[in-house]
């Protein structure tokens, strides 16, 4: 279906769908699990149940949160749940029946919102403003009120299964009392996590379950695109915390997340690991959730780059992660995407191509039918990748890093890419500066500072 066909089904969808309701969320505290149910409706034609689920563990400190403090996560974790419903249909209107929200909330509901689906809106050439787009209502009179709970130095570390929580990880383990937690855990999750010495009972695992309905309604020919995945890793990260007693949350968001997917636009596939949400979560939690959990990314100083630097020196865990989101299924690199492309530009200064060949099953940079993802991440496209990957710079820092490695037999994107003006460009570009660079925006202690400059001091010796 192409994007004005798209459009016209948004502006028909709305018309005959008017309304979103987040009616009600329960929890259960069971011997077992945490149990955590959503209701969602669209008027009266569709209902969606989604669940998430956190076995229990002997470490979890339960039995001391407040009723208002658990009411208070789980409710926002269903705040963020419902926008991946409201897309099917995208309502003027969603209500929100159990608790009231105050204006503020609302405006930052909505900023989230919008941000978090620009992909969403620019991939199904919906044309629409954070102003207008959607109408936030709260049937009820009841607030939420900020609660307080005990904590002690340990530190979550959400653990994806790629390069970057490797990293922090790593680095964090001796620095804090470490518990990894995995929302939907695969094959690469727990082997990452089993190589830094963690056992499954010693980590917070989440089962996310989206209601199945969903898929059918897409199946169907409702809308369908990306959601702000990592709002919703925030959201949870924040109530494991809480129930754990952790009084640190350490994401893996790097600053190349902040820029654009789109030139000249706000649209960026990473919205939600951005620096500028980052700022505001901290801040909308402060204020309405809790003030003692401490959510930031420890790699938010860094570059893609030098993340890729890092991981270099963790051989160990060369033959299991996996960064891969169509190959995460079955745990394999797909070879073909233009994440597992990205993967291996940015690690190819630092690991041996023998190496990475053995890592990835070939050698990416020698396949043409993967010219169009190249010319997308070297920057001669406007629009880039819509995936979690490094910056135009980066990239081509990271091209002319490598380019003089080869004399005779270059590899075909290689040797393409020598004759663009991209490579003449940034083969004078001094790799130093890329891998000296600190960004000045971030959340870090000194000590976490500390930890990461010295690491990469490491390349200048």
């Amino acid at each position: 279906m192409n994007l004005v066909d798209n459009y016209k089904k948004f502006k028909e969808l709305r018309f005959t769908y008017q309304e979103f309701c987040y009616e009600s969320y329960a929890y259960q505290l069971d011997e077992d699990a945490i149990r955590m149910s959503f209701c969602f409706s669209v008027d009266d034609s569709f209902v969606f149940n989604p669940v998430v689920e956190i076995p229990m563990r002997d470490f979890y400190k339960v039995e001391g949160l407040s009723v208002e403090l658990m009411e208070n996560l789980v409710f926002h974790i269903g705040m963020i749940e419902l926008i991946s419903y409201w897309k099917a249909a995208c309502p003027k209107v969603i209500v929100i029946q159990p608790f009231k929200l105050t204006d503020e909330q609302i405006a930052w509901w909505k900023k989230l919102y919008f941000n978090g689906l620009g992909e969403f809106f620019y991939l199904n050439g919906i044309a629409v403003n954070e102003e207008k787009f959607v109408e936030i209502r709260c049937a009820s009179g009841a607030h939420l009120q900020k609660s307080h709970v005990g904590t002690d130095g340990g530190c979550i570390v959400p653990v994806g299964g790629g390069k970057d929580s490797v990293v922090t990880l790593e680095m964090l383990k001796g620095l804090y009392d470490v518990t990894p937690m995995v929302i939907n855990p695969r094959q690469a999750t727990d082997e990452c996590m089993e190589i830094a010495g963690f056992r499954r009972e010693d980590s917070i695992i989440v089962h996310r379950r989206i209601d199945p309905f969903l898929l059918e309604l897409n199946k169907q020919g409702f809308l369908n695109g990306h959601t702000p995945f990592s709002a919703v890793l925030a959201f949870v990260s924040l109530l494991t915390a809480a129930i754990s007693g952790k009084g640190m949350i350490a994401l893996s968001n790097e600053s190349s997340a902040n820029e654009a997917t789109v030139k000249g636009l706000r649209v960026n596939h990473q919205y939600s690991k951005s620096v500028e949400f980052e700022t505001d979560f901290r801040n909308y939690v402060d204020k309405y959730i809790v003030s003692e959990i401490n959510y930031h990314s420890f790699l938010r100083p860094l570059q893609e780059l030098q993340i890729g630097y890092l991981f270099s020196g963790y051989e160990q865990y060369f033959s299991v992660f996996k960064s891969c989101n169509v190959g995460s299924k079955t745990d394999i690199w797909c070879c073909s995407c233009p994440k597992c492309l990205f993967a291996f530009i940015i690690l190819s200064p630092f690991i041996a191509m023998e190496k990475l060949e053995e890592i990835f099953g070939e050698n990416l940079l020698d396949k043409r039918q993967l010219r169009n993802y190249f010319n997308q991440l070297i920057g001669e496209e406007a629009v880039k990748p819509f995936e979690c990957i490094g910056t135009v710079e980066e990239v081509n820092v990271a091209l002319c890093m490598i380019v003089g490695n080869y004399n005779g037999d270059t590899p075909y994107l290689l040797q393409y890419y020598k004759g663009l003006d991209a490579y003449e460009k940034y083969r004078k570009y001094n790799p130093m500066k890329s891998m000296d660079s600190f960004e000045g925006l971030h959340y870090l202690n000194q000590e976490e500072a500390d930890v990461l400059k010295n690491a990469l001091l490491c390349w200048n010796n």
